[in-house]
């Protein structure tokens, strides 16, 4: 069973080469590695190259931004499975995709398999600030939703529900989830263990005003997605799981 793994960059040199060698150290093999670049200036396609071996497919050039990249990379995708891993992320270790694909094997009629998260330090990856603990599926609307980065899915389901859509700026990894989970109810099981590390400073939490407009994106997802919610109540079911689901 194949997984196709997707990687999107934009004058990422920083911490890129640290992504590639996680898809690199790798020990399941039927993988698929595509690089979708945005026509990056700095030394990010040079990396690249040092790692010709591992990646399969690679484009470099402009973009409408990250989600558009997005659906580039899984409209390239030929594997079973999609999984995408940012360009300042790594697996927590060598088996995160051995272990996903060990569910996929044994569940061949599931749609997709999510897991928990750590948040690690910009400067040193092994230092965990803290950590997001998924936990069971709920519905969206009481603030439940997973790491985007740990939620695997089968191409089929992209192929039947469609891509990312790009109205979103800085919520269309949520809405997408919410279509796929909650509104046709694809079938998913619960990875418990952290499977990726994610460096903390992403574009939405940069600033309340970020934060502001996506929780705004929220509401009208759920709209777009005949979802009832209580407006002025989401953002609180939002926001209190995750004081527990984070640890320091």
């Amino acid at each position: 069973m194949k997984i196709s793994i997707i990687t999107v960059s934009f004058n990422s040199e920083a911490t890129i080469e640290t992504t590639f060698k996680s898809v690199a150290n790798q020990k399941y093999k039927d993988i698929e590695y595509i690089l979708v670049d945005g026509g990056s200036i700095d030394n990010t396609l040079n990396i690249a190259k040092k790692y010709s071996d591992v990646i399969t497919e690679l484009i470099s050039e402009p973009d409408k931004g990250l989600y558009d990249a997005m659906n580039k990379g899984i409209a390239m995708a030929s594997g079973d499975v999609i999984g995408l891993i940012n360009s300042d992320d790594l697996f927590c270790d060598n088996k995160a995709i051995e272990k996903v694909m060990n569910i996929f094997e044994a569940n061949p009629t599931l749609d997709s398999v999510y897991a928990d998260l750590y948040y690690v330090s910009q400067s040193d990856t092994d230092k965990i600030v803290r950590g997001w603990v998924t936990g069971k599926q709920r519905p969206f609307k009481y603030g439940w939703h997973p790491a985007h980065p740990t939620f695997y899915i089968k191409k089929s389901i992209y192929d039947q529900y469609g891509l990312f859509d790009l109205s979103f700026k800085l919520a269309a990894d949520f809405e997408i989830m919410l279509r796929f989970l909650d509104k046709y109810q694809i079938s998913t099981q619960y990875l418990k263990e952290p499977l990726v590390k994610m460096r903390l400073g992403g574009e939405t939490n940069k600033s309340f005003k970020n934060i502001y407009k996506q929780n705004l994106e929220c509401i009208r997802a759920f709209k777009k997605n005949e979802v009832k919610v209580i407006p002025f109540l989401y953002p609180l079911f939002r926001i209190i799981p995750k004081l527990f689901q984070f640890k320091k």
